[in-house]
């Protein structure tokens, strides 16, 4: 399913790749069996709606090494899978609950992707500096898909001229927001379910 599903969004997976994406999917399973870290357990929603719908953010990215921030994380979805297939992406997921983070520190473990990758328990607030965190090249989020409220948090997280990146249904609008040019808009279905998605990419300005 993964295999064949990447192929249609025009990323297709290695062997080795959709093998540590099926271990990582199995190990949410066996996770979520004993505490709550996502409604979705079935082996093919699983697939298309975490995986897949993760892996579809890679066409808003730009070539070459990369910073990432995946903010509320959750059990890993979009940074796992994206750190996963890109060998270039410096990834950090941050989430507020404690028992999903040490599922993401869990998961970075046995799929050998630390120190490249590492889970973060946090709220963030806005004040990188403080929370020890540098500015990243994008910043992108599932659980806060409302552009505006997700630029304004992400602003002070990203760098000049990096990348938001906003994950919506279909026929999310693709408004302009203060500080932001774009946004580039990449509507597509999933493909296992056909589930409209839309992926606004915006640019950040700097302060003239």
């Amino acid at each position: 399913m993964l295999l064949e599903g990447s192929r249609s969004l025009g990323l297709p997976l290695s062997p080795a790749q959709a093998d540590a994406l099926s271990w990582l999917a199995g190990e949410l399973g066996r996770w979520s069996s004993r505490i709550n870290l996502t409604a979705i357990l079935d082996p093919n929603e699983m697939a298309d709606k975490h995986i897949l719908d993760s892996l579809a953010v890679l066409r808003a990215l730009d070539p070459g090494p990369l910073t990432l921030l995946d903010a509320g994380s959750g059990a890993g979805f979009p940074g796992l899978p994206l750190a996963v297939v890109r060998e270039d992406l410096t990834v950090t997921l941050v989430d507020a609950v404690a028992k999903k983070v040490g599922f993401l520190k869990h998961a970075i473990a046995q799929l050998g992707l630390a120190p490249r990758v590492r889970a973060i328990h946090l709220t963030l607030q806005g004040d990188p500096a403080r929370e020890g965190l540098q500015p990243f090249d994008v910043a992108v989020s599932r659980a806060l898909t409302d552009p505006a409220r997700w630029a304004t948090l992400a602003r002070p997280y990203v760098r000049d001229g990096g990348t938001l990146v906003v994950m919506a249904g279909a026929g999310a609008p693709g408004e302009p927001l203060p500080g932001w040019t774009g946004p580039k808009l990449d509507r597509f279905q999933l493909p296992l379910s056909g589930d409209g998605r839309t992926l606004l990419a915006y640019r950040k300005l700097g302060v003239a």
